[in-house]
C-alpha cells in the first residue's frame, strides 16, 4: 500500500496524474495527485473565485461604491472582457473577487436587486468551483503534470494534452463495496447490517463478525488499508451510503465513519435527489454521495459509465474538463457544456448567468418553413433483399462545424451580406469569426475520427476495447451538441441555430437521395442521417463509390453500414397498413442481426420475452432469401412454443419476468391504476420514498385485479 500525505509545503516538484479536485475552504481548493512513484499526495491551493458585472460604465462605478465594503467582496477592478458573446468586441466590466464561493449566489441576487433587475448582467456566477479551477489552471482530470507547491499556490507544468489519444492512465486501485441487510428484499434504514463485502485485486473480504459498530469500524479500517482510488457501488447515491452513515449515527460512530482519503465523515442526510424532464421523458437523479480524494462511482446512477465503461468516463472527463466524480453522474449535455464553458473561459468570453437571447421573431409562414426537423422517407413495408444501409458520420456535428453554426454566428449583425446562407431559410452566417460551438466540436470530431482509425488498426483486444469505449463516449457528446443548440437553458444556444442545422441536414439528405436515384438505387427507407437503398445485384464497389461521391459533394463522410441479406420493415400495431419509422429487423451478409423498435429492444420488456424474441429472430436469420425465410417460420414458432411451455410449467425465474417502468409523475398524481402506479403505491405503503422519474419493477400476477 502506498502512503498518502497531508498537505504541507513541498518545494520539490511532484510528477504524476491529477486524480481529484474539490473546494475545501472559502478560497481554497484541495488537489490529489497520483505520483509516478505510486504515492497519493494531497495538496492545497489558494483559489479566488471571480464574478463579473456588465452594464453602463456609470452604473458600474456607482455599484462599485455600494459594494466595496461588502463582506462578500475581497477586491474588485475594471477589466476588458467579451461580456456579450453575441458581439465580437470587448467592453469594460466590473471584476469582483469573492471572499467565499458559497456566498456567490446570494451576492449575485443582491446586485440584481441594486440594479432594479434591469441595469446589470452577471457572468461566471454559477460555474462549479472545481471546473473553474481546472479552466483557470488549464488542466484536466488524470492529466500528466508536474506540480510545485510553493506554500502560497500550486504551479503546474502540463506534460499532457486533452487532444491526445495515446495518453497514459496511471494504475488505479479499485474496490467494490456491497452490503447485505438482515431483513427481507425491501431494505430500510432501520434494518441492521448483516455483512459487508469488499472486492479488490480479485479478492473478496467479508466483514460479518461482531456487532454492527464493529462491522462499520472494520469497514473504515479496511478501506484505509487498501486505499482505493475508485469505489464502486450499486445504489451508493440513492441508498447504500446514506444507509451506512445512518447506521454509523445509530451506533455513535458517525464522526469516525470516514471512507474518503480526506478526514471527512460520510454524511447521513437522505437527500431527495432531482427530478427533471428531457426529450419527452421524466428522469430522477439520486443526490451525489461524495468521497474526497477517492472517486465514488454508483453504477446505478451513471449514464456514461454504464454506456462506455471507465475508459469512456475518463475520456469525457479529460476532454471536457469535468472532475471524474461529477462526470460519472452528470448528463451528457452537462458534460458537453463544460467544454463550451472552457472554450469561452480561455478566450475571455464571459459566461452568462441568466440566458437572455430570444428566438428571432418569425411569421406563421416562416415558422412553417423553418421548424420542420430532419427529413424522413417512410419505409416500404414488408420483406426486402439487396438492401444497403448507409449513414453519415456525426452528420449534425459535422454540419455545425463545416458551416460555422453557433448562436452568435447565425443571423449575426456583422455579416448581413454573408455568402454563407442557410438553405430554404436564407439566414446569413458569420464569415469573420468561428463560433464557440464549432470550436468545441472541432476537438471532439477530430478525436473520435482518430479513435475509429486506431480501432481499425488495433490488433490486441485490450486496445480495441479502450478505443471503442472512448469513441463511443465522444459519440454521445456529439449527439447531444445538436439538441443543446435549441435547449432553452443552454448558455450558448439559440433556436435559430438549431433550425439552421436541420435545414442543412434536410438539404444534404435530399441531395443524397437524388444522387442515389441517378445511380439506379431505390430508396426503401430514410431517416434524418441514414438511408436504406435497394438495387438488385449491386456490387460492394458500386456502393462504396457512391458513398465517396456523396461525401465529396456534401462535405460529411457517408459510410456503408452493411448489406442486408434481408430486412423486414414492420407496420404499426394499431394501423396494420401504416409503416413505423424505426421498427424493423434484419440480418447483414456477415450474419449480424439488427433490430429496432421491437420488444427485444425495449427497456421495459421482461428478460424472458426478450430472449424468446431474439432466439426466434436468430433462427430466421439463417435464411438467405424469402423462400428460406418462410420455411424457417415453423421452426421459429416451435421456439415460441417451448418458451410458452416453460412459462406454463413455472420453470422461469421470477427475476426474468420483471417489468421495468419509469414513473412520469408522483404515485399520488396518477388518476388511473396503471401497473407502475400500483407498484409505486405499494412501495410507498411499505415505507419507501418514491419520486417521479424513478423506475419501478413489478411482476403481474393477476392483470384483472387492478387494486392498490
Amino acid at each position: 500500500m502506498s502512503a498518502w500525505k497531508n498537505s504541507f509545503v513541498r518545494l520539490s516538484p511532484i510528477r504524476g496524474w491529477l486524480l481529484d479536485v474539490y473546494p475545501s475552504g472559502p478560497n481554497q481548493v484541495t488537489v490529489w495527485i497520483i505520483a509516478e512513484n505510486g504515492e497519493r499526495v494531497r495538496l492545497v491551493d489558494n483559489f479566488t473565485p471571480r464574478i463579473y458585472v456588465s452594464g453602463a460604465i456609470s452604473d458600474l462605478k456607482t455599484l462599485a461604491g455600494k459594494i466595496e465594503n461588502s463582506e462578500s467582496v475581497a477586491g474588485m477592478r475594471f477589466a476588458d472582457k467579451y461580456a456579450d458573446f453575441m458581439e465580437a468586441k470587448k467592453k469594460k466590466v466590473l471584476e469582483v473577487d469573492m471572499t467565499d464561493y458559497r456566498r456567490t449566489p446570494f451576492f449575485a441576487r443582491k446586485i440584481l436587486r441594486l440594479g432594479g433587475y434591469e441595469r446589470f448582467q452577471l457572468h461566471n456566477v454559477d460555474v462549479p468551483i472545481s471546473q473553474a479551477y481546472l479552466y483557470e489552471k488549464d488542466i484536466f482530470p488524470l492529466a500528466h503534470v508536474v506540480v510545485v507547491d510553493t506554500g502560497e499556490k500550486l504551479s503546474y507544468v502540463l506534460l499532457d494534452s486533452a487532444e491526445r489519444v495515446d495518453y497514459e492512465i496511471p494504475p488505479l486501485r479499485s474496490m467494490w463495496l456491497n452490503v447485505t441487510v438482515k431483513k427481507g428484499p425491501l431494505q430500510r434504514f432501520t434494518d441492521e447490517i448483516e455483512t459487508i463485502s469488499l472486492e479488490f485485486e480479485n479478492k473478496t473480504t467479508i466483514i460479518g463478525d461482531g456487532n454492527e459498530k464493529d462491522k462499520l469500524l472494520k469497514l473504515v479500517e479496511t478501506v484505509k488499508k487498501v486505499d482505493p482510488d475508485l469505489v464502486y457501488t450499486h445504489g451508493g447515491d440513492s441508498f447504500l451510503f446514506p444507509y451506512l452513515a445512518y447506521r454509523a449515527f445509530v451506533n455513535g460512530v458517525l464522526n469516525d465513519f470516514v471512507l474518503s482519503r480526506d478526514a471527512i465523515p460520510l454524511k447521513a442526510k437522505k437527500g431527495r435527489g432531482r427530478t427533471f424532464f428531457s426529450y419527452g421523458r421524466v428522469y430522477h437523479k439520486a443526490p451525489l454521495r461524495r468521497l474526497y480524494g477517492r472517486i465514488h462511482i454508483d453504477v446505478d446512477n451513471t449514464f456514461i459509465y454504464t454506456a462506455c465503461g471507465l475508459e469512456g468516463l475518463i475520456e469525457v472527463s479529460r476532454t471536457c474538463r469535468v472532475p471524474l466524480h461529477t462526470a460519472s453522474r452528470s448528463s451528457i449535455g452537462s458534460i458537453m457544456s463544460s467544454l463550451q464553458l472552457y472554450t469561452a473561459w480561455k478566450e475571455e468570453i464571459l459566461i452568462p448567468w441568466k440566458k437572455r437571447e430570444p428566438e428571432t421573431f418569425k411569421s406563421a409562414w416562416e415558422l412553417l418553413v423553418a421548424d420542420r426537423g430532419g427529413f424522413v422517407f417512410e419505409p416500404k413495408l414488408g420483406f426486402h433483399t439487396d438492401v444497403f444501409e448507409v449513414d453519415f458520420t456525426s452528420m449534425f456535428p459535422m454540419l455545425m462545424l463545416k458551416h460555422n453554426i453557433s448562436a452568435e454566428t447565425v443571423l449575426c449583425k456583422c455579416c448581413p451580406n454573408s455568402k454563407l446562407k442557410v438553405p430554404e431559410l436564407g439566414y446569413n452566417i458569420c464569415e469573420k469569426r468561428q463560433g464557440i460551438v464549432p470550436k468545441t466540436l472541432d476537438i471532439l470530431l477530430k478525436k473520435r475520427l482518430k479513435y475509429k482509425s486506431l480501432l481499425k488498426d488495433a490488433h490486441d483486444e485490450k486496445s480495441k476495447h479502450a478505443y471503442n469505449m472512448r469513441q463511443g463516449a465522444l459519440k454521445w457528446i456529439l449527439v447531444t451538441c445538436f439538441g443543446y443548440l435549441g435547449y432553452r437553458n443552454a448558455r450558448f444556444g439559440k433556436v435559430d441555430a438549431h433550425i439552421s442545422v436541420c435545414a442543412f441536414a434536410r438539404d444534404a439528405l435530399l441531395k443524397t437521395v437524388r444522387m442515389a436515384e441517378e445511380r439506379g438505387f431505390e430508396v426503401v427507407h430514410g431517416i434524418v442521417d441514414s438511408l436504406w437503398l435497394k438495387k438488385p445485384e449491386a456490387s460492394p464497389k458500386e456502393i462504396v463509390e457512391f458513398c465517396q461521391e456523396v461525401s465529396n459533394a456534401i462535405g460529411v463522410p457517408l459510410n456503408v453500414e452493411g448489406k442486408y441479406r434481408w430486412i423486414v420493415f414492420l407496420p404499426s400495431k394499431v394501423l396494420s397498413g401504416v409503416p413505423v419509422l424505426n421498427r424493423y429487423y434484419g440480418v447483414f451478409d456477415d450474419g449480424r442481426v439488427k433490430m429496432r423498435g421491437i420488444e427485444a429492444r425495449r427497456s421495459d420488456t421482461p428478460q424472458f420475452i426478450c430472449r424468446a424474441q431474439i432466439d426466434m429472430i436468430n433462427k430466421l436469420a439463417s435464411a438467405s432469401n424469402f423462400q428460406g425465410f418462410k420455411a424457417k417460420i415453423p421452426e421459429a414458432l416451435n421456439i415460441l412454443a417451448n418458451y410458452v411451455d416453460k412459462l406454463l410449467k413455472k420453470q422461469v425465474d421470477i427475476s426474468e419476468m420483471l417489468i421495468t417502468k419509469r414513473l412520469s409523475k408522483s404515485p399520488s398524481q396518477y388518476v388511473h391504476n396503471v401497473f407502475q402506479a400500483i407498484a409505486a403505491k405499494q412501495l410507498e405503503r411499505a415505507g419507501f420514498e418514491v419520486h417521479s422519474g424513478q423506475t419501478v419493477q413489478y411482476v403481474i400476477l393477476d392483470a384483472k385485479k387492478q387494486e392498490n
